[in-house]
């Protein structure tokens, strides 16, 4: 393995052997950036007619996956979420002892659980680039579509293919890494990313069975776009995502229920003072999507000693909302560079 933020951003990877087993959006986006970045790539993907797009855009694709991961020194596996454990049996039988193996499903108790039974937790790290769009196969994968991405990884009781991966991540995709136990990471998922697909889902359904819907699509402007894009994922996709995580997002889904009776009883009551508090309060938080401010800090630990603190440590990272940018390996030491939040005045 190379050390992370040895060299220059990216050149510490260029020739390292990577696969990807499954090109979708996610899978052929990561494919197709990790070509460009100049890594040794080859992809996989059970559909032959897949396989052969990819083959047209310049990537090796052999005919099975045993031989798509042999000798690779990391694998992504990114095919549908129900797959992921069996997938990840496989690949872990056909690639060699030492590959470091990753995920990009949007739900990660399930697949972290299959890693425990399968004994996989040395080399398997957990993962989910939080970035996409609602469009789906490889023809509407692109290189710079997880570009900046924040990306969540999991840190298991052997961190050193985390740090590896950290690094690669950083330096090839520019990700934020957001480290986070899996259960946690769940639990923050359902409401940053499932619960919108039920409300998008809910509102574009609400508009197909409206007295006039071809009226209301002739005023849709940006609030009912924006608010119903990912109606238009592919069902079978979003289906995946919200029964891979159904309790968690029942459960959050309840939070959001909670509000919206808020909103509603201000409106029938004709509140404006309440209604318009609980709309200071949404717009609080919804502007620190672009004004959140981040402090810097710094963190050293030993390799090759007792993981816990730095594990502990990075769960503690992700669950305050923070990021790794920066991930170097140096004289048996590993540096962490963390971003924290500021607290919220919400």
């Amino acid at each position: 393995m190379t050390d992370a933020g040895s060299t220059a951003a990216g050149a510490a990877y260029r020739g390292v052997r990577a696969a990807v087993v499954g090109t979708g959006l996610i899978g052929g986006s990561i494919l197709l950036r990790l070509r460009d970045a100049g890594l040794d790539v080859t992809g996989w993907d059970p559909d032959p007619t897949t396989r052969d797009q990819a083959r047209e855009r310049g990537v090796a694709v052999p005919e099975t996956v045993e031989a798509a991961v042999a000798g690779r020194e990391l694998v992504f596996l990114c095919g549908p979420l129900p797959t992921l454990p069996a997938t990840l049996s496989t690949v872990a039988t056909a690639s060699g002892p030492d590959c470091v193996l990753t995920d990009v499903g949007s739900t990660k108790a399930e697949v972290a659980a299959a890693a425990a039974r399968l004994g996989l937790l040395h080399r398997f790290v957990p993962g989910h680039p939080m970035a996409g769009a609602e469009f789906a196969g490889l023809a509407a994968a692109g290189p710079t579509l997880l570009d900046g991405a924040a990306w969540v990884l999991c840190p298991g009781p052997a961190t050193a293919p985390f740090r590896w991966l950290t690094g690669l991540l950083l330096a090839v995709f520019g990700a934020r890494v957001v480290p986070l136990a899996a259960a946690e990471h769940d639990r923050a998922a359902a409401l940053a990313s499932h619960v919108p697909h039920l409300l998008a889902g809910a509102l574009a359904g609400a508009t197909g069975r409206a007295a006039a819907p071809d009226a209301v699509l002739a005023l849709a402007a940006g609030s009912f776009r924006d608010g119903t894009r990912v109606a238009a994922t592919p069902a079978a996709r979003t289906a995946n995502l919200l029964l891979g995580n159904r309790d968690e997002v029942l459960r959050e889904l309840a939070g959001v229920r909670a509000y919206l009776d808020e909103l509603v009883e201000a409106l029938r009551s004709d509140d404006r003072e309440r209604l318009s508090a609980r709309y200071d309060e949404a717009g609080a938080i919804r502007g620190l999507l672009s004004d959140r401010e981040y402090t810097t800090q710094v963190r050293e630990f030993p390799v090759g000693a007792d993981y816990t603190a730095e594990v502990g440590w990075l769960r503690e990272v992700g669950a305050a909302g923070g990021y790794l940018g920066g991930c170097q390996l140096r004289a048996g030491r590993v540096r962490y560079t963390a971003g924290l939040p500021r607290p919220s005045r919400a």
